[in-house]
């Protein structure tokens, strides 16, 4: 007997982090994933942010650690993302723009 292969949830949300040069006006992008839930987009959210703020300054760290350890803005993020909206963190140094974003995702 054949069976079919498992079906896998469609995304429904996508993140992205980005650096933005303002200087230059140029912007690098730093990775994007599709997610099958919020949670999840915002579970690699979080991942990138811990990445990016092993690469800044100790004080310039600061504030992306904090939001790492944010219990409540993460449930604030998560509702809503799960109303179907966006979300978005900003970080940044001397030179660069950190933005990390989750949205639906688009067809």
């Amino acid at each position: 007997m054949l069976t079919a292969p498992p079906l896998r949830a469609a995304p429904s949300c996508w993140a992205e982090a980005l650096a933005y040069l303002p200087t230059e006006h140029r912007t690098i992008p730093l990775g994007a994933r599709q997610a099958t839930t919020p949670r999840l987009a915002l579970r690699w959210l979080r991942h990138r942010a811990a990445h990016i703020a092993d690469q800044l300054d100790p004080w310039e760290a600061g504030p992306v650690r904090h939001w790492l350890h944010d219990h409540a803005e993460h449930e604030h993020a998560l509702a809503v993302l799960t109303r179907g909206g966006s979300y978005t963190f900003t970080a940044f140094d001397d030179t660069t723009r950190y933005l990390l974003t989750a949205g639906p995702a688009h067809p």
